[in-house]
């Protein structure tokens, strides 16, 4: 039990500093408040995060998503192959375009798409791969983009809980055709809300600039259908400075992680596993519990320490998946998505931990012992 005077340590907290405000309250004054010279500053500092790729801002992950399969042609008739263990916006930007999405499973250790079961999940009719850095583990994109090269796939990296991950030197973002982000307040880095999309492709990334803005460069000059998916200023300034901030958070995060797994002993208890040449950037510190899983969340909740399952339902047993598979007699095989969808846990760890905090998470889950 926490102390009297111990405040509960939050799953997640957003930093709204003095910075961030400064610069949201400079662009107020400018009068300069949507698609001006902070977003494009924006997308140029954020560039370097993704080996220069073009980067387009816009007004969410979900955006990002949605606009880049647009980008890229995705439509009616295709398919897109999208791990069930993650938000549903991975798979509802699949829906937004009319693509049909092929669920395909994970690998148990980083919760990311498992290459073997996209491989088998390929069919003539599949345009593009989505693998999803889950939790900030990049997924296995070296293989992944094997795959995609050998049947000529696209691949569209959902990237929204991976700022700054790698994968053997090279950044989440810059493997496939694109790569997305997401600025919710409660990532990595922020931008009240928002989304970066990263591409190699200059056409692309002039197709996704036209699409944002109504489908315009200069005004009423409109050369696409497109829609209002912009980035405003003041957004982009809070992400501006968040960016900045991002290498020293992302290594507190990195330590924090270390210093979990380190002390993190209870046989009920397995803590995260890293592959081999993955920068894991722990969007998510989560634990697989085995035993009761509610009654470990209940006992962590009364020591004060916040948690959280991400997620608990995979997206193939939401409503607007399940029920139209049913009805077309599809079932999707996907153990291990069952399984760590009922096991997992996350747990704080956050730039904004004291040491104090983080004994006090050992301690708890520690107390947790051997069965539950």
């Amino acid at each position: 039990m926490p102390s009297s005077n111990a405040q509960p340590i939050p799953a997640a907290r957003p930093v709204i500093g003095e910075e961030e405000i400064e610069a949201a309250v400079r662009v107020l004054r400018s009068g300069r408040v949507v698609q001006g010279p902070e977003v494009a500053a924006f997308e140029e500092g954020f560039s370097e995060l993704v080996d220069g790729r073009h980067c387009v801002a816009v007004n969410s992950g979900t955006s990002a998503l949605h606009l880049l399969l647009m980008a890229l042609g995705i439509g009616p008739g295709d398919e897109v192959i999208v791990p069930s263990f993650s938000f549903a916006a991975s798979a509802n930007s699949v829906r937004l375009v009319g693509a049909d999405v092929v669920f395909a499973d994970i690998d148990p250790d980083t919760y990311c798409l498992s290459p073997a079961a996209v491989e088998a999940a390929i069919t003539p009719r599949t345009a593009a791969i989505m693998p999803v850095h889950l939790y900030g583990h990049p997924a296995a994109m070296d293989r992944i983009t094997a795959i995609a090269d050998k049947h000529k796939l696209a691949v569209v990296e959902d990237a929204c809980q991976a700022h700054a991950a790698a994968l053997n030197g090279t950044p989440v973002g810059a493997f496939g055709s694109g790569g997305t982000f997401s600025f919710y307040p409660t990532k990595n880095m922020h931008s009240l809300e928002g989304g970066m999309i990263s591409t190699g492709d200059a056409e692309v990334a002039r197709t996704l600039r036209l699409l944002r803005n109504q489908g315009m460069e200069q005004r009423y000059a409109n050369e696409i259908v497109g829609a209002n998916m912009r980035m405003t200023d003041v957004s982009a300034a809070i992400g501006r400075v968040q960016l900045a901030k991002l290498p020293g958070w992302t290594e507190q995060r990195i330590a924090n992680a270390a210093y979990l797994s380190e002390n993190i002993t209870a046989e009920s208890v397995v803590t995260p596993v890293v592959a081999e040449g993955a920068r894991h950037i722990y969007h998510q510190y989560t634990i697989r519990v085995r035993g009761d899983r509610d009654a470990a969340m209940a006992k962590l909740t009364e020591a004060g320490v916040g948690n959280a399952v991400y997620y608990p339902t995979p997206i193939h047993r939401l409503k607007p998946y399940w029920e139209p598979d049913q009805k077309a007699g599809r079932d999707w095989d996907l153990p291990e998505t069952e399984r760590a969808a009922a096991e997992v846990v996350s747990l704080p760890v956050h730039p904004s931990l004291t040491e104090g905090d983080l004994e006090r998470i050992v301690t708890a889950v520690n107390a947790l012992g051997e069965n539950l």
